[in-house]
């Protein structure tokens, strides 16, 4: 033990006394963090959170009661809110409710104390950057937008914030907006969005029943059978079991008898012969997860640049050449506008660097022997 005083006395004593002050001190500033009552939106940690009763307006009716929560209650962990909608401390009108149930106007819904740790709520009030992105159709109740490839739908899973929270902080007005669908991440093309309720309700509602035109171009290696024009293959999904990608999301051809399987129609037709390539005109019929993706790798012609179900080696050669993303980009889209019930077609030209691609393509350079 280091001893000694300023007086000359041994003062071992004195220092462990301060050095179990310093810890106990340091255990209620870092190990005891406040919570915050994100439900009334505070981050003042003195305010105790309340019981709260929401009312549910003509734009959020027919919502289903979980989506209307995590629309409300930012920063909360969604397994907190299905928690509490399943225990029953969330009521709708005085009775209980379970995540599926659908809100009707003026219904009251009763939301028991919540408090969320300070770092959920800055994470859910983090500054999103504006940006701007190319719109193919607006109106008052809807808005349709050239997605980038490399940018999230949505924030989530790691990702900060995707093109709706970016649509939010550049609009105004915009707080209520939400996606109507979704694309890959690295897909580019049409995403449309909700400006209201009512619109989102009935666009959403022609997406489920398979009324819209989803029509997709993607260039695959390969000169792409002309007679091959329907896959109708089921899909799994699946988790990598262990090495590479260990713990990853994947999709695969499945068993038409499999009980876990998911029907899945993709029509193909060839738009026109690029060099060694096919470039597809691809519509699909339902809405798998990595549905093209993994239809035409099925069929032997796997999407160039497709980092998950393609053909590696060509990739990284044609990175080489400049070509760093998947070819797959949405392109047309097809349906019934949700106030008037005139017929849509939007399309989403080519992005500049897929144009350069095709317009200057060459042969893949052979493989090093």
């Amino acid at each position: 033990m280091v001893t000694g005083s300023a007086a000359g006395a041994p003062w071992g004593i004195d220092l462990t006394a301060a050095l179990w002050r310093a810890l106990i001190s340091l255990k209620s500033s870092t190990w005891n963090k406040p919570l915050v009552n994100n439900i009334i939106g505070t981050a003042d940690a003195s305010v105790s959170p309340q019981v709260q009763t929401l009312r549910v307006d003509e734009e959020s009716a027919g919502q289903r009661l979980d989506n209307f929560l995590i629309r409300h209650l930012k920063g909360v962990p969604k397994t907190h809110i299905y928690r509490i909608i399943r225990s029953g401390e969330v009521r709708v009108n005085k009775g209980r409710a379970s995540p599926d149930t659908r809100l009707v106007a003026d219904d009251a819904v009763r939301l028991p104390p919540v408090r969320v740790s300070a770092r959920a709520l800055d994470k859910a009030q983090a500054i999103v950057p504006e940006r701007d992105f190319a719109v193919m159709l607006e109106d008052a109740h809807l808005i349709a937008v050239n997605k980038p490839a490399g940018l999230a739908v949505h924030g989530g899973s790691g990702v900060s914030f995707g093109v709706i929270e970016q649509i939010r902080q550049s609009m105004p007005h915009a707080s209520e907006f939400e996606l109507v669908h979704r694309l890959d991440r690295e897909t580019s093309g049409i995403l449309l969005v909700a400006k209201k309720r009512s619109a989102l309700t009935r666009l959403q509602d022609q997406f489920r029943d398979r009324e819209t035109g989803k029509t997709y171009l993607a260039l695959v290696k390969g000169q792409w059978p002309s007679n091959k024009k329907v896959i109708d293959l089921p899909l799994q999904r699946y988790l990598i079991p262990n090495g590479v990608g260990e713990g990853e999301r994947r999709v695969r051809i499945a068993a038409k008898d499999d009980a876990n399987a998911q029907r899945a129609i993709t029509l193909v037709r060839v738009s026109r012969l690029v060099g060694d390539y096919s470039l597809l005109e691809v519509t699909i019929k339902t809405g798998r997860t990595h549905q093209i993706r993994v239809h035409l790798a099925s069929q032997g012609y796997p999407i160039v640049g497709d980092d998950k179900y393609g053909d590696f080696e060509l990739n990284k050669r044609l990175a080489a050449q400049g070509m760093k993303r998947m070819f797959l980009h949405a392109w047309r889209l097809q349906f019934v506008h949700p106030q008037t019930g005139r017929s849509e077609t939007v399309e989403a030209v080519l992005p500049e660097e897929l144009q350069n691609f095709i317009d200057h393509v060459q042969p893949p350079p052979l493989a090093p022997v």
